[in-house]
């Protein structure tokens, strides 16, 4: 089939569920062009390992009210302009829209007007995630919005993938979907790209090296990481433990402000984006990673795929206790109470004072993903997906 991908919030190939997702389907003979924004330096069409690009450029990133309108409105238009030049040539049979946001919904709508099909892949709930990045500014109006978009979106779709069962409970439960047109294609990390990764020795600069690793929005919790890190150095005397942030977003600026502030110059290391190699052997050097998301029902319901990398990596984790930190990393990790920064310190510097625990969380995470979480056990789920797609149409 020919397969349109339309991804809205993230540059291709570095959002690395689709590009599994993307690849996966090539192998398995389908056409696949990915519509997306394009980042600095990245050329306006390309073919990566037998993937199609077509990117446009955002006249602005979304950080408020108006500029969140303007990059939603220009990502559904510079998508339904892709989707319908490449009707006009025959080379769409399915639009497959990664949200958010979920605006995308006009653009599968006027696909099925000329008969083709819609594939929701239900990476986030725009709902729950408006009101963790805005908080008190959230507005009531807006959040009944966006429910009723992603509603729209359910019930439009021919099928609906999600990436866990929290999400799929959600959508049968308020979008009225029925448990059988939903299918929970978890995020997986491929083992081939993790178990040969060696570790770059060069970026250590203690004792025992903390890191995280993903985007760093109001939701993401990075600030309950520093302030542990303070507990850490500034409280507990603790000038063996350093930290490295590697990853960017709209709350980095803040977040360094803050470790400034807390006198943690030297002990926490704000990396930037950092990708391939580099990325994977900087996280391979860590000793113990974290996950600081805060309990609010976005979190507690998502999958986040730093944790499925980490346990990838073998390495022991510290996260909050949220319900689908338990389904992924299991005994993998060490559960803090929601939101408690010193609570996360004192498990940091349990584990750092006990090599053997380290070792044997880190073999049962790298067993799970062996198991049950690599990207190999998730494929057969999406693959299933579009026979039945192909089956319909046949």
């Amino acid at each position: 089939m020919r397969v349109v991908m339309l991804l809205p919030n993230n540059p291709y190939p570095q959002d690395v569920r689709v590009r599994r997702e993307a690849e996966t389907l090539v192998a398995e003979g389908h056409d696949v062009t990915v519509v997306c924004p394009r980042s600095a330096g990245q050329l306006r069409r390309q073919s990566i390992s037998g993937v199609s690009v077509r990117r446009y450029r955002l006249p602005v990133e979304g950080n408020g009210a108006l500029t969140y309108l303007i990059e939603y409105a220009t990502v559904t238009l510079a998508s339904l302009a892709a989707c319908l030049a490449l009707l006009v040539r025959g080379q769409l049979d399915v639009v497959h829209v990664h949200n958010p946001p979920d605006t995308l919904v006009v653009v599968a709508g006027v696909v099925k007007l000329f008969g083709k099909r819609f594939v929701f892949d239900h990476h986030d709930l725009a709902p729950e995630l408006y009101n963790a990045r805005f908080g008190t500014r959230a507005h009531p109006l807006v959040y009944r919005a966006l429910r009723a978009l992603e509603r729209q979106c359910c019930r439009w779709a021919d099928r609906v993938i999600t990436t866990n069962e929290s999400y799929r409970h959600l959508e049968q439960a308020r979008d009225g979907i029925s448990a059988d047109e939903i299918t929970v294609v978890r995020n997986g990390s491929p083992l081939d790209e993790f178990e040969s990764v060696l570790a770059d020795a060069n970026v250590r600069d203690a004792p025992i090296l903390v890191c995280y690793a993903g985007a760093m929005g109001p939701q993401d919790g990075i600030d309950y990481l520093i302030r542990a890190m303070s507990h850490l150095v500034n409280d507990m005397g603790r000038r063996d433990i350093a930290c490295h942030v590697l990853g960017d977003g709209d709350a980095a600026v803040a977040a360094s402000a803050q470790a400034h502030e807390l006198a943690l110059d030297g002990y926490v290391t704000f990396t930037g984006w950092l990708s391939g190699d580099e990325y994977l052997s900087h996280l391979a050097a860590a000793d113990i990673c974290v996950e600081p998301a805060p309990f609010n029902p976005y979190n507690d319901r998502s999958t986040t795929i730093k944790i499925l990398e980490y346990m990838a990596l073998a390495k022991p984790i510290v996260a909050f206790d949220l319900t689908e930190h338990r389904v992924s990393a299991e005994g993998a990790a060490v559960y803090v109470s929601p939101n408690d920064a010193q609570g996360m310190a004192k498990a940091i510097a349990d584990l750092a004072d006990d090599p053997e625990q380290r070792v044997r969380m880190g073999e049962i995470g790298r067993r799970r993903t062996r198991e049950q979480l690599s990207w190999a056990h998730s494929a057969p789920n999406l693959l299933a997906v579009y026979r039945s797609l192909a089956e319909d149409q046949a």
